[in-house]
């Protein structure tokens, strides 16, 4: 692999040194935002980018962002009651990239505060989801936080809501004109994995990807360090273990809900050449850190 001289990459090379055998046949470039992408050239691959910082990344995505207001763009939310649709439409808000943001989902949502006076909501059925398809049309940019667990919805009904109702939405989404496509997925999805979401989570990867997005997105990040609202035993149980490990030391395996969001936001400012880019849960959290506060 050649690696440019750039500081970031010195960084990548030296903070994922396990990346190495999986890198070898992959090169490397850098984009305008002093990012570093490294691009698996395997056939029929999903491309994987792993984001390195530079030391001036707070001051260029300041840039980016003020670029990225002026043109004006509008997106809308899928999940936005969940935990990390919460997230990410706060720090949407905060960072006002939109001039119009829509949250499409099952029931009106209640906010207080100023801050959301400007929000659409469209209340759709996802049973028929065709029907509401005006609802999807417009948008540049579409966020999918959708999701369910087997144990909240039985098997079938997980799978009807991580897969069908996902796909269905992006097919409508990009229908309606919408050019990038961010999904939130998992840390190990993989369509061919004999665990039940875990395949089902990579095979909605794969189903999007097919739909041809200009930029489509996928995030798969650990354990979700975040207090829930629902009663979940054994995420609970997994959140305290990773939230204690990670304030003494990094972990692949966890990252804290906020993170995910900012992530997702700071990446949509970004340029690659990829049109579909996977990011880990360690390029999460990089993503994120560089975001600052």
């Amino acid at each position: 692999m050649t690696v440019a001289p750039n500081n970031a990459c010195y960084e990548t090379a030296r903070h994922h040194p396990r990346k190495s055998d999986q890198l070898s046949n992959s090169h490397c470039c850098c984009n305008c935002s002093g990012f570093v992408l490294f691009r698996r050239s395997c056939s029929g691959e999903i491309y994987q980018i792993i984001f390195s910082l530079a030391h001036s990344m707070t001051q260029d995505m300041k840039t980016l962002e003020d670029n990225f207001r002026g043109q004006n763009k509008s997106c809308f939310i899928l999940g936005a009651s969940g935990e990390t649709g919460k997230m990410l439409l706060q720090e949407l808000l905060e960072r006002n990239l939109f001039s119009k943001i829509t949250l499409i989902g099952r029931r009106q949502l209640t906010f207080e505060g100023k801050t959301h006076e400007n929000l659409v909501q469209e209340v759709v059925d996802f049973e028929k989801l065709d029907e509401y398809s005006a609802a999807f049309e417009g948008h540049d940019v579409g966020y999918c936080c959708l999701g369910t667990t087997r144990a909240k919805a039985g098997a079938d009904g997980f799978v009807r809501v991580d897969h069908d109702y996902v796909l269905k939405s992006a097919e409508l989404a990009k229908a309606g004109g919408c050019t990038h496509f961010h999904l939130e997925s998992s840390r190990g999805a993989d369509k061919n994995s004999k665990f039940l979401y875990l395949q089902v989570k990579g095979q909605v990867e794969a189903d999007i990807e097919a739909l041809g997005f200009d930029r489509f997105s996928i995030y798969r990040p650990g354990v979700l360090l975040v207090d829930r609202q629902e009663n979940r035993p054994s995420e609970w149980l997994a959140r305290k273990f990773f939230g204690a490990v990670s304030a003494v030391c990094s972990t692949s395996m966890s990252i804290p809900i906020q993170m995910v969001a900012k992530a997702m936001v700071s990446n949509t400012l970004l340029q690659p050449e990829q049109k579909t880019e996977i990011l880990e849960n360690k390029a999460i959290t990089s993503l994120g850190k560089g975001a600052g506060k």
